[in-house]
């Protein structure tokens, strides 16, 4: 197909912030944080590197604001909703949302983030748990628990080293080192994995759902229903 001598050039997309961090997110996704630098980042969006800087202050506000894309991925509480169900369906948002974006968790946990999206996140659970009855110490601990759970997991998850699906395989191979004498319950539930009866996963529902059984009952208790 040829082009006219009249035809007009094709037109650049401008670029913004708001395009930035999606493709430095889409590059994060692809490599990891490792694969992300701002020259990189340039190449991808067909620009000169010092262009990116109209839009990101440094590397830091980057990162940053990666975070905050992420964070408005995730389902935020309704205030004045039940509280455990909407704490449940935060915990399992957060959960997927994680996982999807493998590098982000660790910039969770090892940063502060205070983008617009984390304090209305933040926000809204504190709320949510405060018009339940918690007090304003209570609810504060009760969202650190559940994101305690909600990261730790997510990152043992990312970066345990057997794969799903090869538990048994492992569990023979670990089985010479547990001699029945010495380490019997280790040894005992090795061979429940190598014979099927148990496959060695952990549910991430499992752990959440004892942490918001334990919260009711400190709710209960402080509202003095027995």
């Amino acid at each position: 197909m040829t082009t006219s001598p009249h035809s007009e050039p094709p037109t650049r997309v401008p670029l913004t912030r708001e395009r930035v961090l999606h493709a430095a997110i889409r590059l994060a996704d692809a490599g990891g944080i490792a694969a992300l630098s701002m020259r990189r980042l340039a190449q991808t969006l067909e620009v000169e590197a010092m262009s990116l800087y109209n839009h990101v202050a440094n590397k830091e506000d980057l990162l940053d604001g990666m975070v905050d894309l992420v964070v408005a991925e995730i389902a935020v509480p309704e205030v004045g909703a039940h509280w455990k169900v909407q704490m449940h369906q935060r915990a399992t948002s957060a959960y997927a949302v994680l996982l999807s974006h493998a590098w982000a968790p660790l910039l969770f946990v090892s940063r502060m983030n205070v983008g617009a999206a984390m304090l209305r996140y933040i926000d809204a659970t504190h709320g949510c748990l405060r018009e339940a009855g918690f007090s304003h110490a209570m609810a504060d601990h009760a969202r650190n628990v559940v994101d305690s759970h909600i990261y730790g997991f997510t990152l043992q998850e990312l970066l345990f080293p057997i794969a799903a699906g090869t538990y048994a395989d492992a569990a023979r191979q670990f089985l010479p080192m547990l001699p029945p004498e010495r380490y019997p319950y280790m040894r005992a539930l090795a061979e429940q994995v190598i014979e099927g009866s148990y496959n060695g996963r952990h549910p991430f529902e499992f752990g959440l759902g004892l942490i918001l059984d334990g919260l009711e009952g400190l709710q209960a208790k402080a509202a003095g229903q027995p």
